[in-house]
């Protein structure tokens, strides 16, 4: 063992050592559930119960222990905007694989229409580590409402964290059962709904409309408490990063007096590198490699097939940093380029 008073510089190096920031990752013996901590702080919680349509991670914390994603539709808080109740956190779906949406489904779809979406479910936890870093895998059946099995997936989460930040690097593998054909659309495919802090104010009420017809009305801001903002690793800003292709998109603003930003870095290895971005101005933003067609109006699309038996990988990096200042864009590109390498 090291004694620390033998020199300044080994103080500091024991200083340094007892700094590293543990991560548990422990599987709750009585629900379906995995709960992710940082030197004992809550992080996140990996939820993937039936009575979800898909895995999510949720709620999502900053290091100082603000909750950066929204609460609504599980753990609504009293500013919480109520649209689009399928936005849960941090999740990974696609609207139209064979003809079905997974990305709209909710507990807010008449059964009647039940059949037209599909559901994600997850059938076996691999496996939990802790330490330095920490990791959760799990299995899953991408399935429509008769059951039948389209895609598999194996998810690995890996988290990480410091005093100011804390990172999730995701790894999915799809498995094609079946032929299976994504089919451009604009809803996909990894994605975050931010807290109402962190949206971009808007003084007048949205419509959006969905590939079924179904619309849904964003409320405009009239509490003065959205004060975010988007960046992307191109320079665009605010309602200008959305359709536009980037290696990361930033959300940034204040809350509970910090800089927080919450970033999505996308991998040189995944399809359509670098992916677009569905990013809306009231907290919801999105890497989709796959909606290129909206994303240009009409003059080019991006479908990926998969046969039987062939796979796909998508590679994703969160990170959310709290702090005096938001994350800069040198920082954040030195953030992607390490990534990129891996």
């Amino acid at each position: 063992m090291k004694h620390c008073y033998f020199s300044v510089l080994l103080m500091a190096n024991c200083l340094t050592m007892t700094s590293i920031a543990q991560v548990k990752v422990v599987k709750d013996p009585k629900e379906n559930k995995v709960t992710v901590t940082i030197d004992n702080k809550p992080f996140t919680v990996l939820l993937y119960p039936d009575t979800l349509e898909k895995p999510v991670l949720f709620p999502i914390r900053a290091a100082n222990g603000t909750i950066v994603t929204r609460g609504y539709p599980l753990a609504p808080r009293p500013d919480d905007p109520t649209d689009h109740p399928h936005h849960i956190g941090l999740w990974f779906n696609f609207e139209n694989v064979n003809g079905l949406d997974f990305w709209n489904n909710s507990s807010a779809i008449p059964k009647e229409k039940k059949h037209l979406y599909g559901w994600i479910k997850t059938d076996k936890r691999i496996g939990t580590t802790s330490g330095a870093k920490g990791t959760a895998t799990y299995h899953a059946n991408w399935k429509n409402q008769n059951n039948d099995l389209l895609l598999e997936e194996t998810t690995r989460f890996e988290f990480s964290g410091n005093a100011y930040q804390r990172i999730i690097e995701r790894t999915t593998v799809l498995t094609a059962n079946t032929d299976v054909k994504f089919t451009d659309a604009k809803d996909g495919m990894l994605a975050i709904r931010v807290a109402h802090a962190l949206e971009i104010p808007q003084k007048s009420d949205k419509k959006f409309t969905d590939d079924k017809g179904i619309a849904t009305v964003v409320k405009g801001n009239a509490d003065h408490i959205a004060g975010g903002n988007y960046l992307t690793s191109e320079g665009k800003t605010g309602d200008g990063a959305w359709g536009t292709r980037a290696v990361w998109v930033k959300m940034f603003g204040k809350m509970d007096g910090d800089s927080i930003s919450v970033v999505i870095i996308d991998h040189p290895k995944n399809i359509n590198y670098p992916t677009y971005w569905h990013a809306r101005g009231y907290g919801l933003f999105a890497a989709n490699p796959l909606g290129e067609k909206i994303f240009t109006n009409g003059k080019s699309e991006k479908n990926l097939t998969l046969k039987k038996g062939e796979t796909a990988t998508f590679r994703y990096m969160i990170v959310i940093h709290n702090g005096k200042k938001t994350l800069t864009a040198k920082e954040t590109d030195k953030m992607a380029k390490e990534f990129g390498k891996r």
